[in-house]
């Protein structure tokens, strides 16, 4: 099964380009990355913090069936532009990835249907290739499949 979500990785180099178009008005997209009801239905974590504004910042936590955290998340939103874009750090709490800088811009393709644009920058390239060890383009792409059906429940 192909993978909506497209993830380029060149070699050497420090970052990710993400691309996903979805069946959605851009603004119901913007709101999925934007306000916390939304992030917590598709993301399935908990929104601790998530301040959707310039100079903003968020925290999420995750936990498993018995209530032991398995994962912390926080940043900082440095540009915060209603329907078109957001530039954060996102740090994921005791993982070896370190601080990354996410730019993620949001494009109308048509009234109904948008495109997502992740471009992801890690402080190394060996960071980068720590995170593309694990099952993230799988991850990723389930995480917009769930976007998707979220959102467009409400359309």
């Amino acid at each position: 099964m192909e993978l909506k979500t497209k993830i380029k990785a060149e070699d050497g180099r420090q970052d990710l380009l993400i691309t996903r178009e979805f069946d959605l008005p851009v603004e119901l997209l913007f709101k999925a990355y934007a306000e916390p009801e939304f992030v917590e239905q598709w993301m399935g974590t908990k929104v601790l913090k998530l301040e959707s504004k310039s100079h903003g910042s968020y925290r999420f936590e995750t936990s498993d069936a018995k209530g032991n955290v398995v994962f912390k998340a926080n940043g900082v939103i440095h540009e915060f532009s209603p329907g078109k874009k957001i530039i954060r750090t996102f740090e994921m709490e005791n993982a070896p990835f370190g601080i990354q800088l996410e730019i993620y811009e949001f494009e109308a393709l048509t009234d109904d249907t948008s495109k997502l644009t992740m471009h992801v920058i890690y402080e190394s390239a060996d960071k980068r290739d720590q995170l593309m060890q694990l099952p993230f383009k799988q991850g990723l792409n389930m995480a917009h499949n769930r976007l998707q059906d979220v959102m467009g429940k409400l359309k």
